[in-house]
C-alpha cells in the first residue's frame, strides 16, 4: 500500500507506506546503529534533519522514555524499512512523521555517493507526489538555519545536583543530550545549565569551576555568542567541550570547521589516541568537523576511517574537547572516563 512519498533533492520520488501521518522537509542523513532509537529520536543534535535508519527493524525492545536524552523527538521525520507499532504511535503521538516499506539500502548508499540532501515526506491517505515535492522546495540548507539553538536549549538557566560537593559546571546548552548532565552529575558535580546564548554576565554569576560547551545541531558558526564566551574563558577557566562543543571551540580559538559530505551517526566509529595508540568505539552524530584546529589546540584524537580530528587538547590552557559522544548512550562505554578528565582539569 502506498500512502507516502519522499522527495529527494533532485526531484526523486520514492513511494512508502505512512506510519505517523504529516508532511515535512529537512536534510536527509542516517544513522548506522542498531540500538539506541530512543536516544537517537531524542537527540537535539538531529533538529531538522530527516533520519533513516539503517537498520531494518527499529522498535523491537520497545519505547521507554528513561532512555530519552531530551523531552521530545527532534527528528522532523523518520525513515525505516520497518517501524513496530510502539515507534510508529509514539512518533504520531510526537506530532513526527514516519515512513517505512522503503528500501533504506539504496537510500543509505544514495547519501554516502551524493552527500547529505534536502528531502520533503508526505504521509497519509490523501497525500500526493506533489505534497512531498511542495516540501521540498521549502527545504534550506542546514547552514541557513541560523537561530537552530533556540529550539533546542534551554530558555533560562537551570542548576541541577545543587548539593553536590564537586566542580561547578557552567554548561552552555546548544542542545545538550540528557546524559551528558547525568554523567557529570554522577562525578558530584553541580551542572548549572546556561542558555546557548548565555552572556557573559549570566556564566560570572555562576561563579563557574568549568565552562563546557555541549553538542547541538547545525552549522557551528551559528553559534556565535557561544564562541565569544570560549574566547572571553579560554586561559582563564578549564574548558570541555562536545561534538558541537568542539567544533564551537576550535572556530572560537583561531581554527575552520567545515561541512562534511555525509557526516558521523552510530555507534560503531573507531576513534585512535595519538598519544597511546588505543582505538576505542564511539558513539557520534555529527555533520560537521573540524578541518583546521589553528595554533591553539593539539589533535590528539583522531577517526580510523577518514583521519578527521575527534579530540583536541591544550594541556598549558587547560582545554580538552571530544568530537564523539563520551556519554555513550545507548553505548558503547569505552570513552566514559571523559568526565574524569575533565573533573581532573579542575583539581589541577
Amino acid at each position: 500500500m502506498t500512502d507516502a512519498y519522499v522527495a529527494i533533492e533532485g526531484e526523486r520520488i520514492i513511494e512508502a507506506r505512512a506510519r505517523s501521518p504529516g508532511t515535512t522537509r529537512g536534510e536527509l542523513v542516517f544513522t548506522t546503529a542498531y540500538t539506541g532509537y530512543e536516544e537517537s529520536l531524542t537527540d537535539p543534535s538531529y533538529e531538522e534533519q530527516l533520519l533513516t535508519f539503517s537498520y531494518p527493524l527499529i522498535g523491537n525492545y520497545g519505547v521507554r522514555e528513561e532512555r530519552f536524552e531530551s523531552d521530545r523527538v527532534h527528528p522532523r521525520g523518520v525513515l525505516a524499512r520497518e517501524l513496530t507499532e510502539d515507534v510508529a504511535e509514539w512518533l504520531t503521538e510526537e506530532g513526527v512523521p514516519a515512513v517505512d516499506h522503503l528500501d533504506t539500502r539504496e537510500i543509505v548508499t544514495e547519501i554516502r555517493d551524493e552527500g547529505a540532501m534536502k528531502c520533503g515526506i508526505a504521509a497519509g491517505p490523501d497525500v500526493t507526489e506533489e505534497d512531498a515535492l511542495a516540501e521540498l522546495e521549502k527545504c534550506v540548507h542546514m547552514s541557513e538555519h541560523t537561530d537552530i539553538g533556540s529550539q533546542v536549549s534551554v530558555r533560562e538557566a537551570t542548576v541541577h545536583n545543587e548539593d553536590g560537593s564537586g566542580p561547578d559546571v557552567a554548561l552552555i546548552d546548544c542542545g545538550a543530550k540528557g546524559s551528558i548532565i547525568s554523567s557529570l552529575i554522577e562525578r558530584d558535580a553541580v551542572v548549572h545549565q546556561l542558555p546557548y546564548d548565555a552572556t557573559e554576565e549570566e556564566v560570572e554569576a555562576v561563579d563557574p569551576d568549568v565552562l563546557f560547551i555541549s553538542n547541538g545541531p547545525g552549522d557551528p558558526k551559528n553559534f556565535e555568542q557561544a564562541g565569544e564566551i570560549v574566547e572571553k574563558y579560554a586561559g582563564e577557566l578549564p574548558l570541555a567541550g562536545i561534538c558541537l562543543g568542539q567544533q564551537v571551540v576550535a572556530n572560537a580559538l583561531g581554527g575552520r570547521t567545515t561541512k562534511m559530505e555525509f557526516g558521523h551517526r552510530g555507534v560503531n566509529q573507531p576513534v585512535r589516541d595519538l598519544r597511546t595508540d588505543q582505538v576505542v568505539m564511539t558513539t557520534q552524530n555529527h555533520g560537521y568537523t573540524v578541518a583546521d584546529p589553528g595554533d591553539k589546540l593539539d589533535v590528539t584524537q583522531v577517526n580510523v576511517n577518514d583521519e578527521t580530528p575527534e579530540g583536541l587538547d591544550n594541556d598549558e590552557l587547560g582545554i580538552i574537547t571530544r568530537q564523539y559522544h563520551p556519554e555513550a548512550n545507548p553505548g558503547p562505554h569505552d570513552s566514559l572516563s571523559f568526565f574524569d578528565d575533565v573533573v581532573e582539569l579542575v583539581e589541577e
